[in-house]
C-alpha cells in the first residue's frame, strides 16, 4: 500500500465519528480526526440494546451502569385512544456526557492549515475521508421525506420522584417527554408546542413548568446520495452526514454505531485489496435498505397517529420515500458481502 493512501481523515464530533476512529485504530489503520464545532443535544435516551451495542463496540463494560433506568413508557397514540403503560428499560444522558465517555484518546487532531496537499501528522496524506457529520465538501444531494420539525424544551415535572417516559399523538403532531427527579426534556413535533400541549390529554398533565426552547431541528427522515465514492479521492458518509431518522422511531445512536461499523469494515476490505467499487456499492445498498426499513416502521406509527391533514401529508411523504428507496435498490446488484464481526467478507 502506498503511504499517501494509508491514512483516513474522519470529519465529525459525534458517536459515528468516534466509533470510526476507534475501529480504525483497532485495525491498525492511521487515522486523523477533524472535530467541527456543533451544538449538543440536551438529552439522548439510550435503550438497553443501544447500550449493549456501544459497550460491545467500545469495550466500556460499566458505561452508565449506575444511572437510574426508565422502567416504563406511557403511550397515548391515536384519536380516542386510552393511555397504555408498557415495560421499558433505558437511560437518559446528555450528548456531552455520552461523547465524553466515548471520545478517543491519543488521536491526532486535524488542523485545516495542514491539509490541502500538505502532509498529515504522521507524514501521510489521507487516502480516505469519512464524513460523519454534514460538511460542505460532501458531494451529495439530500433527499428528505416529510416537512416536520421538532422543538426541544426543558421542563419541570409535576411529580418530582422517579424517572418516566411519555409519548402522545395530537391532532397535528406528537409529544415526547422524558424526565427524572423532577426535571425533564420535552420534544414537540409538528404543531407549535403550545398547540400540542393545549390538545394533550397525557403529556401536559406531567409538566409543572415549561422552560424556554433549547433548540429546533428537522424531524423527518433524510438520506444523502451518493453515500460514497470509489474513484479519485475516496470518501464515504455515515452518521448524520448519511442518514437522519425520525426521533419517534429511530434509535439514532445505535444506527450511528452500526453505520460506523459497516463503514470501517468497507474501508478495511478495500485496504486489504478488495474491489472498491463493488464494496462501496454494497455499503450504499445496505444503508439504503436500512433507511427503507426505517420508513416502513415510521409509516405504521403515522398511519395510526391521526387522520388529519398533517398526519396524511407526513404519511404520504414516508410512502414516497419507500418507493424511492425501492427504486434505488433495484439499481444495485444482489448483496455480495456480509459482516463477520467488524470485517466484511464476500458471500461464497
Amino acid at each position: 500500500m502506498r503511504r499517501q493512501d494509508s491514512a483516513v481523515l474522519v470529519r465529525g464530533d459525534g458517536v459515528a465519528a468516534y466509533c470510526c476512529v476507534h475501529l480504525l485504530q483497532q485495525a491498525g489503520i492511521p487515522v486523523v480526526l477533524d472535530r467541527p464545532a456543533r451544538p449538543r443535544l440536551p438529552a439522548i435516551m439510550l435503550s438497553e440494546s443501544a447500550l449493549a451495542l456501544i459497550v460491545d463496540t467500545f469495550g466500556h463494560k460499566d458505561l452508565f451502569r449506575d444511572l437510574p433506568r426508565i422502567r416504563t413508557r406511557v403511550v397515548l397514540w391515536g384519536s380516542g385512544a386510552d393511555p397504555v403503560t408498557l415495560p421499558h428499560s433505558a437511560v437518559v444522558v446528555s450528548e456531552e456526557m455520552l461523547l465524553d465517555s466515548l471520545r478517543p484518546s491519543a488521536i491526532p487532531i486535524f488542523s485545516p492549515a495542514r491539509e490541502g496537499g500538505v502532509e498529515l501528522t504522521d507524514g501521510s496524506r489521507p487516502g480516505w475521508r469519512v464524513f460523519a457529520s454534514s460538511h460542505g465538501e460532501l458531494e451529495s444531494v439530500e433527499h428528505r421525506f416529510g416537512s416536520r420539525t421538532a422543538c426541544a424544551f426543558s421542563v419541570d415535572l409535576q411529580n418530582g420522584e422517579g424517572a418516566g417516559c411519555w409519548v402522545e399523538s395530537t391532532e397535528e403532531g406528537w409529544l415526547f417527554l422524558v424526565g427524572n427527579e423532577g426535571k425533564g426534556w420535552l420534544l414537540s413535533v409538528g404543531a407549535q408546542a403550545s398547540v400540542n400541549l393545549e390538545r394533550s390529554r397525557l403529556v401536559a398533565k406531567q409538566i409543572g413548568r415549561l422552560g424556554e426552547s433549547i433548540g429546533q431541528f428537522p424531524a423527518s427522515p433524510r438520506i444523502t446520495v451518493p453515500l460514497c465514492r470509489a474513484g479519485g479521492e475516496r470518501w464515504l458518509a455515515c452518521g448524520t452526514a448519511a442518514l437522519a431518522f425520525d426521533p419517534l422511531c429511530g434509535d439514532g445512536t445505535a444506527h450511528a454505531v452500526r453505520e460506523a461499523i459497516l463503514a470501517t469494515a468497507a474501508i478495511r476490505a478495500v485496504f486489504a485489496g478488495g474491489p472498491a467499487e463493488e464494496i462501496l456499492a454494497h455499503y450504499e445498498a445496505r444503508l439504503t435498505a436500512g433507511f427503507e426499513r426505517h420508513l416502513a416502521h415510521c409509516a405504521g406509527f403515522y398511519r395510526a397517529g391521526g387522520q388529519g391533514a398533517w398526519w396524511c401529508a407526513e404519511l404520504q411523504a414516508l410512502e414516497r420515500g419507500r418507493a424511492w428507496c425501492q427504486d434505488r435498490l433495484s439499481q444495485f446488484p444482489a448483496f455480495r458481502y456480509r459482516l463477520n464481526g467488524y470485517q466484511l467478507e464476500a458471500i461464497a
